[in-house]
């Protein structure tokens, strides 16, 4: 089977930059809807968002590739790498290590990419791990990196990669690539920075985590500004079209199919982000308002359904659910409830065990 690193032209992708214009000017203009929302917050605000933010995203990342992560342990390292005060939970490697690596792809968006700098953040979501023999640096072993499926005995190649013994000449090109393409249109760009890294697999493992990074990097170096794109979160809900999209692709170097596939996938990124953004906002208007009238369960069940915004709590919140999510009696949930509509965080719809609550937002619509 041909593939794309086997071609004479390799790594020199086609594609057809008026299919990609619509979507390069819905980008720009969702990007300045974004901005223009987010210069509006107080900075203390900002930050916090910023920290709601990478937690989502170093949660998806992760959750893509099949690991499930702590959300409150990412929180809390987030919390930590940007210096905020936070409880004395220890955080798990793993945790701990997307935490660090989220934090400076954000802070870090503008500078120079480099080797060492896909090497630090290789080795940042690799932490703790035990399974990896080759961690920040390439991929050395002997035999192909192939993408498969299938029963051991039948496997089906979905796609094999350059040879390690390729690595170091192929990722100098990428880097060269990498920082001399500021000049593209930042959809083909991030997209082809995705592609290209991918179609590498420079690393043992951790390659989609540290592609869909360059992805934001370059997204954020187009606008001079992080991106505040939830990528990951909008891939995750999606995983299917997302590899379809990669595999499709693998075969020729005129990739415009998968530009386009990809930047619709930044476009519906961008717009949850914008309705992600605009709760976020609500929540911490509501929360300002209701400082110091809350207990510790209302906070945590209002917490859990900003968390499920943009879409909302699927079904509404019972007072089971509440019970489940704060630990309570019925007696006390009932209260709690009853008090949430009072103060108008919450409206009520149904009766008895048809009742439902939801949160008191504008509708999005």
């Amino acid at each position: 089977m041909t593939w794309l690193w086997t071609l004479p032209d390799w790594p020199n992708f086609t594609w057809d930059a008026q299919a990609l214009a619509p979507l390069e000017a819905r980008f720009l203009q969702g990007s300045g809807r974004l901005a223009g929302t987010w210069r509006h917050l107080a900075e203390s605000d900002r930050l916090e968002l910023q920290v709601d933010w990478l937690t989502g995203e170093a949660l998806e990342t992760s959750a893509i590739e099949g690991e499930i992560l702590n959300r409150d342990s990412v929180q809390s390292s987030v919390r930590r790498q940007f210096g905020l005060k936070t409880d004395a939970r220890r955080s798990g490697p793993a945790e701990a290590g997307i935490a660090e690596m989220m934090v400076s792809l954000y802070q870090t968006y503008a500078d120079t990419l480099s080797s060492d700098t896909l090497f630090e953040w290789h080795r940042m979501i690799m932490n703790g791990r035990r399974d990896v023999d080759h961690i920040g640096e390439w991929r050395s072993h002997s035999e192909p990196m192939q993408i498969v499926s299938g029963a051991i005995h039948d496997p089906k190649i979905h796609y094999e990669a350059p040879p390690s013994d390729q690595m170091n000449a192929e990722m100098q090109a990428f880097v060269v690539w990498f920082n001399g393409s500021d000049d593209l249109p930042a959809l083909t760009r991030a997209g082809i920075a995705h592609f290209y890294f991918v179609c590498v697999h420079p690393f043992e493992d951790g390659n989609g985590r540290v592609g869909r990074a360059l992805a934001e990097k370059s997204l954020a170096q187009s606008l001079d500004q992080p991106s505040l794109i939830a990528l990951s979160q909008t891939i995750s809900k999606d995983r299917k079209r997302y590899y379809n999209a990669l595999h499709d692709a693998n075969h020729s170097l005129e990739i415009t199919d998968f530009l386009v596939r990809f930047g619709e996938l930044v476009l519906d990124a961008q717009q949850y982000s914008e309705l992600k953004l605009i709760r976020l906002i609500e929540q911490t208007r509501m929360f300002d308002r209701l400082k110091g009238k809350l207990n510790a369960r209302q906070e945590k069940a209002l917490l859990r359904l900003f968390r499920a915004e943009p879409k909302g709590f699927q079904g509404g919140l019972s007072s089971a659910n509440y019970r489940q999510i704060t630990g309570t009696t019925i007696p006390t949930a009932s209260r709690d409830l009853a008090d949430l509509v009072d103060k108008g965080a919450l409206t009520k719809t149904g009766e008895k065990r048809y009742t439902r609550y939801f949160l008191n937002l504008p509708d999005l619509n």
